[in-house]
């Protein structure tokens, strides 16, 4: 049995840790447009032919690049993750938050749950502190070129992942084991024991889920953009979130508070069960 519990603290990425959405940071100006020429595109795209945003915006992206000269190899996106913008606190809040954790006899383990592109992240500052990134990917061909679309999260998507980290799976693909029946206490990571940090609309099914079945969910707001907060503190009177705080991540922050007081509650609430045992 262990003798520490596994807390999950699961991210949504743009809007989230990035006040942008990843496209912004250099993808987007490659291609000769402004992010709101590039938007405008591909969200006409998706309500013209009534379609998918996420596949809309990875089929722009290709098309945008191949209409520019641009090949799109995992390196290449890689790149313009290396320059995408993070709040404040945010390359540092992960140690914080594992020293926390180590501290108080819990283990952290941080994820990512996006819409946006895997291998852009893969390519960001803080791509190695997170144990899986799942979000939407390419298909390649032979030559290592991004040819087709291989995997589009969008919100509904967003929730296999609530399930599948629940249960320690990392493969995209395999959709057999998250489906099969497994008790309670042989789950991996119990809802109870996960923290759900996202933005946007795009969350709000994985943050309902998360908070029914016992979890935590925060919704966090650029303190920057003044229509942010009040959509987070509408997700709260829903009852959607368990709290509303800036995205801001350092030490002396709102975020690393809550975020410490859930890592005791959950401790605490595992102690007891242990004892009951």
């Amino acid at each position: 049995m262990s003798k520490r519990p596994i807390v999950a603290l699961i991210y949504d990425f743009d809007g989230t840790l990035s006040p942008g959405n990843m496209q912004e940071f250099g993808f987007i100006q490659a291609v000769g447009k402004t992010p709101q020429e590039f938007w405008k595109m591909s969200d006409g795209l998706a309500a013209g032919q009534d379609a998918s945003n996420v596949l809309s915006y990875m089929k722009m992206m290709y098309d945008e690049a191949k209409k520019n000269g641009i090949t799109l190899r995992k390196e290449n996106f890689r790149q313009f993750g290396q320059h995408i913008q993070l709040f404040k606190g945010v390359k540092e809040w992960f140690k914080l938050i594992n020293e926390y954790g180590n501290v108080h006899g819990v283990q952290i383990e941080h994820y990512i749950n996006s819409s946006g592109l895997k291998e852009i992240i893969e390519g960001s500052p803080i791509a190695g502190e997170f144990k899986h990134i799942f979000a939407c990917t390419y298909l390649y061909n032979g030559k290592g070129e991004a040819e087709w679309p291989g995997i589009a999260v969008d919100y509904t998507a967003k929730t296999q992942y609530i399930f599948k980290i629940n249960k320690g799976i990392f493969s995209a693909h395999d959709n057999t084991k998250v489906n099969e029946s497994i008790d309670e206490d042989k789950k991996r990571i119990p809802y109870q024991q996960m923290i759900y940090f996202g933005d946007g609309e795009t969350d709000i099914p994985c943050m309902k889920i998360v908070t029914m079945f016992g979890g935590h969910s925060l919704a966090v707001f650029d303190p920057d953009n003044p229509v942010k907060k009040p959509f987070a503190d509408k997700l709260k009177r829903q009852g959607r979130v368990n709290f509303v705080t800036p995205a801001v991540y350092t030490k002396d922050s709102r975020t690393y508070r809550v975020v410490c007081a859930i890592i005791d509650k959950i401790k605490a609430d595992w102690d007891l069960r242990q004892l009951e045992k």
